[in-house]
């Protein structure tokens, strides 16, 4: 058995930008507005900060198992949800510990699954992956994990560190509106990405599938039309052999 460590965690590098420039009157009042819109942008940058969620693709070996270790905080949400790409049968067993040692989910030979667990404990829940069932074929897996509720995701005016409301000017911009729509549009584009992301991992097993049918289906169809000709072959050559007469005719 071979584990792994998925390290989703790494050091957010956070861009400070001041709003000096707010400040500075002597521009106009496009000039303002320009340096408003280039100081979210900055920002809106770090305060994203790095995507938590993670999706693999592995070969696993047969009669061989696979873990992966996710870390987790108390009162999140983990969801994982994976599926067999390719390998005889499209099937494995799959399982979720929690840090405790407690086995909360198991399946048992399934082609794919989404699992939520909620709430989470703080600690480092495995997951497993197990082919040792088969013998000989190995399998293409991809499961995807999407962590909610992390310490490091913040909400509100702490996901705009070094941005401030503008002091009197541009009151029909609100900051408060931009960082809103800009939350918005940020979570739905991820949720975009992963929808895609296990598109494409339904379309590359679809086509692992059909691949592997249409050999099959090309190795059975040559094989009868050889059976087809020896048996037509036989049937001529029986047919001749009866109306084959070797005997002498005296006259």
């Amino acid at each position: 058995m071979r584990r792994r460590w998925l390290n989703l965690d790494s050091p957010v590098f956070e861009i400070i930008f001041t709003m000096d420039l707010l400040r500075r009157k002597e521009g106009s009042r496009g000039r303002v507005l320009l340096a408003v819109v280039f100081g979210w942008c900055l920002g809106s940058v770090s305060c994203f900060g790095q995507n938590l969620d993670s999706e693999l693709t592995f070969l696993l070996q047969a009669g061989k198992s696979e873990c992966f270790f996710q870390t987790a905080i108390k009162n999140g949400t983990m969801e994982v949800e994976y599926q067999v790409i390719s390998g005889a049968g499209m099937d494995v067993d799959f399982t979720i510990i929690s840090p405790e040692g407690v086995h909360l989910i198991f399946e048992s030979r399934r082609s794919d699954g989404v699992h939520v667990v909620e709430p989470t404990v703080e600690g480092d829940y495995e997951i497993c992956f197990d082919n040792s069932f088969s013998h000989f074929s190995e399998k293409m897996v991809f499961f995807e994990i999407i962590i909610e509720g992390q310490a490091g995701d913040v909400t509100g005016d702490e996901e705009w560190p070094g941005l401030e409301e503008p002091d009197g000017s541009l009151l029909e911009y609100k900051l408060d509106d931009i960082r809103e729509s800009m939350d918005s549009l940020h979570k739905r584009l991820e949720r975009s990405r992963q929808m895609q992301t296990v598109l494409r991992a339904f379309e590359a097993r679809d086509r692992n599938l059909l691949e592997d049918n249409l050999w099959r289906v090309s190795f059975w169809s040559c094989a009868s039309v050889l059976v087809m000709l020896c048996v037509a072959l036989t049937q001529v050559y029986t047919v001749r052999k009866l109306f084959d007469d070797k005997r002498r005719v005296c006259s």
